[in-house]
């Protein structure tokens, strides 16, 4: 999708902190999400974010101001999941978000009645966007392939298939949370070098920087997506933290791959930003002169990647002060969002609307780029020295992991994804 006239730098909010400097929620974003005031008993419903505010859809749906296929839209955008807007497709999902921007625009003749609409998100408590069917985790990153293979199989680090296919695993759907939940530090099988096999509370817990894909109309049992057609089955991205305890991870995975390690919590931040609105910072993907030429089901000559900063901040158990550990740009996944749907339904799987999928943790090529301690401690081999005489090597109960990420390129504004954190609490 190409850049329109809802990305025009120069469009102006009547919302005043739509225009403050480093919003993460200026007039060219416009994300989905879900909330209810805080503390209250309303129901759940649809809103779109625009600088410290919530754009309440369902309000602004009675108040008459959408027509056609954008009043469509605009309905199923005001209910209490997303599923029925994913469901519309990018028609629809384009629409509304051009009506809305219009809306939202310092001229807008509406601007008096949409202003009983607003309620601030500092007010506001959130829920997880969409009733997920089923969750996918891929590995994309082919920095984080290469430092994780040599901590867990340096025999082997990068494995055969990776710069083939994009790899993947399934998820819990059950255990994927909204930002701000409690990680209650799980319990499993583990096993020491030259011991047998314990049970207890994991010892290397650890976080993953990554982007959750939410997708948009489905596929039919047995109708793979083509390439060419996958990005009209994606709604948009959140932040997605994949919580992880390592050290089952390392009994567990052979030859299966991830199961219990993983399957305890997944973060999700509340605003999902539409693939629209990340028109202007697409990228081509990284490819080196030697990589193998993809089979022609994953072949495309489009700039699939997109340039999204990722950062990871820890704020450790007792301390007011939070650390940057990690600092990455989704610019360096190997394998894109199209390449995801397209792997996902090759063989005839049937997505639905509301699916979620996994980039994978996203490092860069750069030491302070990894995007998880795993990478970042080498195995917990080199401790992190954060500040106050504090190190780490995994994460510690009353541990706080905060993930950011935004966008930002000459010429264009700078849009924000919001943030995903959690707690780490002590095992039962």
């Amino acid at each position: 999708m190409q850049p329109n006239e809802t990305h025009q730098p120069g469009l102006r909010s009547w919302v005043a902190s739509a225009q403050q400097p480093g919003t993460d929620f200026p007039l060219q974003n416009l994300p989905h999400g879900i909330f209810r005031r805080r503390g209250s008993t309303e129901a759940w419903r649809g809103g779109v974010a625009i600088g410290d505010a919530i754009l309440d859809m369902a309000a602004a749906c009675a108040q008459g101001l959408f027509s056609g296929l954008a009043a469509e839209a605009a309905q199923a955008a005001s209910a209490s999941t997303l599923n029925g807007l994913m469901a519309l497709g990018p028609a629809a999902w384009s629409a509304l978000r051009l009506a809305v921007s219009r809306l939202l625009r310092e001229d807008a003749s509406e601007a008096i009645r949409l202003q009983l609409c607003l309620v601030a998100q500092a007010q506001a408590e959130y829920a997880v966007p969409a009733r997920i069917g089923d969750y996918s985790d891929f590995f994309t990153s082919q920095y984080h392939a290469l430092n994780a293979g040599r901590i867990f199989q340096p025999d082997n680090a990068l494995l055969a298939n990776f710069k083939w296919l994009p790899i993947g695993y399934h998820g819990r759907a059950s255990t994927v949370a909204i930002s701000g939940t409690g990680v209650l530090r799980p319990q499993g099988q583990t096993r020491a070098p030259g011991c047998a096999p314990t049970f207890g509370p994991t010892h290397k817990l650890d976080y993953e920087v990554e982007l959750g894909l939410f997708v948009g109309p489905g596929n039919p049992q047995g109708g793979p997506i083509p390439l060419a057609e996958a990005e009209q089955h994606a709604f948009g991205l959140c932040l997605l933290n994949d919580w992880s305890a390592r050290d089952v991870q390392a009994w567990e995975s052979m030859p299966l791959g991830p199961f219990m390690a993983k399957n305890f919590l997944t973060s999700v931040s509340p605003w999902v930003v539409t693939l629209e609105a990340l028109a202007p910072f697409r990228l081509p993907m990284p490819r080196a002169a030697d990589d193998p030429t993809a089979l022609p089901y994953l072949q495309s000559s489009a700039p699939l990647a997109l340039d999204i900063q990722l950062e990871a901040w820890l704020t450790p158990a007792g301390s007011p002060d939070a650390t940057r550990l990690s600092r990455t740009s989704y610019r360096h996944a190997y394998w894109g969002l199209a390449h995801m749907l397209a792997q996902h339904t090759s063989n005839g799987c049937a997505l639905q609307p509301g699916d979620l999928l996994g980039t994978g943790t996203q490092s860069g090529p750069e030491p302070g780029e990894a995007g998880c301690l795993l990478e970042l401690t080498q195995g917990g081999r080199t401790p992190l020295a954060l500040p106050h005489g504090q190190v780490r090597s995994y994460l510690q109960d009353g541990d706080s992991v905060r993930l950011r990420g935004w966008c930002e390129r000459p010429g264009h504004t700078r849009i924000g994804f919001g943030d995903c954190f959690g707690t780490v609490l002590p095992a039962r």
